[in-house]
């Protein structure tokens, strides 16, 4: 084998770790953002937060967040949205010669503009004192609530060894997992029987919430029936039903209920109405589950008959370069301390770089998102637009791993609510005049044909078919079954209901 050296041209991309920097940062969520930016802030001395709103740099060759911005004074400049670009990230940035009436804005300041958003800050006040406390405040979890109520019955030694094993054995729903049976076998004492278990069990399904210790979705309607008061209109009805015709009630099966029970039709329905107020998951009203908000990082809104693009100015704090230290990193000097604090001056830059460059991806990619759906925005659900990533990733000159990245747990608030990005991408459906039909907005006709229907005669998954038919929308039958399952829609049998 004869070796020879050969001379190649290739292009090849290799990551640096700053590369590597901005891919981590533009995946990231607000929450996990603000976490990076703090673990920036401690680690390194040439990083703090901005106060007085005027980042101010040593090096004028970096940009900080506010030098970053074309016009700092300015509130609000637009940015040209065309139906279809295939322009690159230069193209877009350099782009000078902007139109005044544009039906798509973007606030382009807050690409590298936003406020401080650290732990430390905020209003002050009670009502910041308040909203932490609650937010921060914990509750007590179903067993200790029930254990709370166990306390203030007097039980015997054993008696309250078996309360505990019970409640142990209730799960977050309220529900008892085991049956009284198995808890005399796991007690493995010939003291324990099974008359004391059930006597135990029937003083915790006497506690608050109502209907906890049922061992299924029956015994769980019973317990709340029976401490309703004796005079309540149709409680006996209501108990009836559910002890003996449990099964015809779960198939509305009306026509049998209402024949073995003897029942009228008005009757049958203030027996419904009554069911339908008890709560099948008590345990759900009792947990130290805290509800999770989302942070939007874009908003949209429409102003002036043109829809506006921003980034939210409280995901991130603004950070600077300190003077100071950036002014001793000019030193000639080659000692150990100015060498540290020039490897920390170039880390910084980077960093602030990274954010400036996920600020400005992220905008690019939700101003292309709003010109694709304007109609969702000014319609709907039904006038949602097919879209995949690939359609953006051209808009801008970017990659699909990257649209990808940058609309993973990223938000947009819009005047029809809180969507993640990736809510606005959705396959198509050829139509029969050879357009395409957004899946979304299949979803959204089908919810609309749900709600409008016959409750005595609910629409099948093959009579939906052919009403999108009607409206040139060729859809297969399994495909509306896959779309309504997904909208947490019953078959049309449980559907049916009187009216």
């Amino acid at each position: 084998m004869k070796q020879s050296l050969q001379l190649k041209v290739g292009q090849q991309l290799t990551m640096t770790p700053q590369l590597q920097q901005a891919i981590r940062l533009l995946q990231l969520s607000t929450l996990d953002l603000q976490q990076e930016i703090q673990s920036a802030l401690d680690s390194n001395p040439l990083l703090e937060v901005e106060e007085d709103g005027t980042a101010v740099d040593a090096d004028s060759s970096l940009p900080s967040n506010s030098q970053s911005a074309e016009a700092p004074n300015k509130t609000e400049t637009e940015t040209e949205v065309e139906p279809k670009s295939a322009d690159t990230d230069s193209d877009w940035a350099e782009r000078n010669d902007i139109p005044e009436d544009l039906p798509v804005d973007s606030q382009w300041d807050d690409v590298f503009q936003s406020a401080p958003s650290t732990s430390g800050s905020g209003s002050g006040g009670e009502d910041s004192d308040y909203n932490n406390d609650y937010r921060h405040g914990s509750s007590d979890s179903l067993q200790d609530h029930l254990r709370w109520q166990l306390n203030l019955s007097r039980l015997s030694d054993i008696d309250r060894l078996i309360a505990d094993a019970i409640i142990d054995a209730i799960n977050e729903k309220g529900r008892l997992t085991v049956s009284p049976e198995d808890l005399v076998s796991a007690f493995d004492d010939d003291n324990v029987e099974i008359e004391e278990v059930m006597a135990v069990l029937h003083l915790i399904q006497q506690f608050d919430p109502p209907g906890v210790g049922g061992q299924d979705l029956q015994e769980c309607l019973l317990i709340q029936l029976r401490q309703l008061p004796p005079d309540t209109p149709f409680l006996s009805e209501s108990i009836q039903i559910v002890s003996q015709h449990m099964a015809q009630l779960g198939n509305r099966d009306y026509n049998q209920i209402m024949r073995r029970c003897r029942l009228k039709e008005e009757q049958l329905r203030d027996v419904l109405q009554l069911i339908q107020t008890l709560n099948p998951t008590p345990g759900d009203s009792i947990g130290s589950d805290e509800t999770e908000y989302v942070v939007p990082d874009v908003f949209v809104s429409k102003r002036e008959g043109r829809w506006l693009v921003e980034l939210n100015p409280d995901i991130a704090p603004k950070i600077q370069i300190n003077a100071g230290y950036a002014a001793l990193a000019r030193r000639g000097s080659n000692t150990s301390d100015n060498d540290y604090i020039r490897d920390n001056l170039q880390e910084a830059r980077w960093f602030i770089k990274s954010l400036q460059s996920r600020n400005e991806t992220l905008m690019k990619v939700a101003t292309k998102i709003v010109e694709y759906q304007r109609g969702f925005l000014e319609y709907g659900d039904e006038a949602m637009k097919p879209l995949v990533l690939h359609d953006i990733a051209d808009a801008v000159g970017m990659h699909e791993s990257t649209i990808s990245r940058v609309t993973t747990q990223k938000y947009m608030h819009t005047p029809r609510g809180i969507f993640e990005l990736k809510y606005f991408f959705s396959s198509h459906v050829s139509t029969d005049t050879g357009g395409e039909c957004s899946s979304t907005a299949i979803r959204a006709l089908i919810k609309k044909l749900v709600a409008a229907e016959n409750p005595r005669k609910p629409l099948s998954d093959s009579k939906i078919t052919e009403l999108l038919a009607e409206q040139g929308i060729k859809v297969a039958r399994r495909t509306i079954a896959k779309y309504r399952e997904s909208l947490v829609i019953p078959p049309s049998n449980e559907r049916k209901r009187l009216v």
